[in-house]
């Protein structure tokens, strides 16, 4: 069995002259939620189009489960759950009864336990309440959810799921937080396609960073984080001189401006900086540690910025 849910290798799709996902390599950890994540436009729902059989690549390869896509289609879908951005649904019928019609073309799903599935996936989704209502009359987190719901009316191995939050208000977009959660708790591997860096911090163990249809960026969450850097600064009416110490002590990037001086801690202890500063003579009117976050490591990948809410 591979280590990966999800693998490709130069997943390239170009339209005329257009690349919209340029040679991708992704490695999907199994059991991993893994962001995916990006601005509006990088290739995302591209990239996932592809991995479903929906968009025919340009080039490379991809694969599922340890099953090669289009060849191994046929096997690995009925493991596979998915949310792409435009779910349809017939909308003279009610959330159950489209859920049914689903449900009722799965020819691996036994018809005596069909209502209790149905039943279950709008529980899950927290659409019990609504499911008898006409799907036309569903707002835009209504029908997201019930998205989801179709997307868990069976048991998958791996879930695809595209920007699901959208539409949701903070209350739903709490729920479909846990939800994540705990189907990785249940054994399931989770892509989840988002532009909201909030939504990675809370619920992934792994992010793929893209950028105009380039990966620029996979790691563990952890791994990414690491990658933050420390900046002592301090204020002080002799920057010069502060810097010239900051520099003795083997900071990098040490910049001076009114009042102030920094530079790069890399492994030097804050306590030693501040000890050596006032041996040195530099009057110290203040001394702190910035350290770069999330947000602005994923700007200085892609020099875009990210919607941090939701």
């Amino acid at each position: 069995m591979t280590a990966f849910a999800v693998e490709t290798s130069g997943l390239t799709k170009r339209f005329g002259r257009q690349v919209a996902v340029d040679a991708v390599d992704l490695a999907v950890p199994r059991g991993a939620v893994y962001g995916f994540l990006g601005p509006n436009g990088s290739g995302k729902t591209t990239t996932i189009r592809m991995l479903l059989g929906l968009v025919r690549p340009t080039a490379g390869r991809r694969a599922l489960l340890g099953v090669p896509v289009p060849e191994g289609s046929a096997r690995v879908l009925p493991r596979v759950g998915a949310l792409v951005e435009g779910p349809a649904f017939h909308p003279y019928l009610s959330g159950r009864d489209n859920l049914r019609r689903l449900d009722a073309a799965d020819l691996s799903a036994d018809p005596a336990t069909a209502t209790a599935r149905v039943g279950t996936a709008l529980e899950r989704v927290g659409l019990a309440a609504a499911a008898g209502k006409r799907y036309r009359a569903y707002s835009l987190g209504m029908r997201q959810r019930l998205a989801l719901a179709a997307a868990l009316l069976a048991p998958r191995e791996l879930l695809l799921l595209d920007e699901p939050t959208n539409g949701l208000d903070p209350q739903g977009t709490r729920e479909v937080r846990a939800l994540v959660t705990a189907l990785a708790a249940e054994g399931a591997t989770v892509l989840l396609s988002t532009h909201l860096l909030s939504e990675v911090e809370q619920v992934c163990s792994h992010v793929g960073v893209m950028h105009r249809g380039r990966l620029v960026a996979q790691a563990t969450l952890d791994e990414l984080r690491s990658e933050a850097v420390a900046r002592a600064r301090v204020e002080t009416t002799r920057p010069d001189d502060a810097a010239r110490v900051l520099r003795e002590l083997g900071l990098s990037d040490v910049d001076t401006g009114d009042g102030e001086a920094t530079g790069v801690l890399g492994g030097v202890a804050p306590e030693k900086v501040v000890a050596a500063l006032v041996h040195g003579g530099v009057p110290v009117r203040g001394f702190g540690v910035l350290t770069r976050d999330l947000e602005d490591l994923f700007v200085s990948l892609t020099g875009e910025g990210f919607d941090v809410s939701g």
